[in-house]
């Protein structure tokens, strides 16, 4: 599947934690190569290494060892500032807590990540509202997320991390926190959302259901990536 999203590619990347006196290894040579475009789901028991995985991607966190290169930028040359606009340009995150401002509208929660571009006035505020009415929350424009349900909350947090128009979105867990059904829906919205805008997608999730609607999958694996 083709898309203007980047290609992600992995090699013998190695990743470890302390933990007491103890060194932890999560991510031990693990290698791929995802296409520009290509819907990547990640699954592996908790613990395993797919959320350090995302951290990875994102410039986030450094590897041990190993190359990350998103885009054909290898993240692991850049700076901490770079890495810091690299991804404010090219990444969108969704969370399995949603992670939505409590203190701001939805408008208001969307229209934070254009602040930070320096895209404001009208025009940003019509790009929010066009976005939530694509998630089909276009009346709830000044809720404030205490006052929106699970699904809607994760519906917002989708549009956000779409607003700026990210080539690569990173969904950790995005259906660990709704039922079934809503689940459901929001993968629905997220897929054809990250369709329509051609981006590359790598989804963590524990949903079997889900890892099946993507165009490949994979495991972590005592350490490694393998195809699933």
């Amino acid at each position: 599947m083709e898309g203007k999203g980047p290609s992600i590619e992995l090699i013998d990347v190695s990743k470890s934690y302390r933990e007491g006196n103890r060194t932890h290894g999560v991510l031990v040579d693990a290698s791929t190569t995802i296409l520009p475009g290509e819907r990547v789901a990640i699954l592996g028991p908790s613990g395993s290494g797919k959320s350090t995985l995302l951290n990875l991607v994102s410039g986030i966190d450094q590897p041990d060892k190993g190359n990350v290169i998103v885009g054909g930028v290898d993240i692991g040359t850049l700076s901490e500032k770079d890495r810091t606009l690299f991804r404010r340009e090219t990444i969108g995150f969704v969370f399995q807590f949603f992670n939505l401002l409590p203190t701001l509208t939805a408008l208001e929660n969307l229209l934070l990540p254009l602040e930070l571009t320096n895209e404001q006035g009208k025009l940003a505020e019509a790009k929010a509202r066009r976005l939530l009415e694509a998630v089909e929350l276009g009346d709830r424009a000044d809720t404030f997320p205490d006052r929106l349900s699970g699904g809607e909350q994760q519906r917002i947090a989708i549009a956000r991390a779409l607003i700026h128009g990210p080539g690569l979105l990173l969904a950790d867990e995005p259906t660990g926190n709704l039922d079934e059904d809503t689940g459901k829906l929001v993968v629905s919205l997220l897929e054809e959302l990250v369709s329509s805008a051609g981006a590359t997608l790598i989804v963590v999730t524990h949903a079997r259901a889900l890892a099946e609607r993507m165009d490949r999958v994979l495991r972590v694996d005592r350490g490694r990536l393998v195809e699933a």
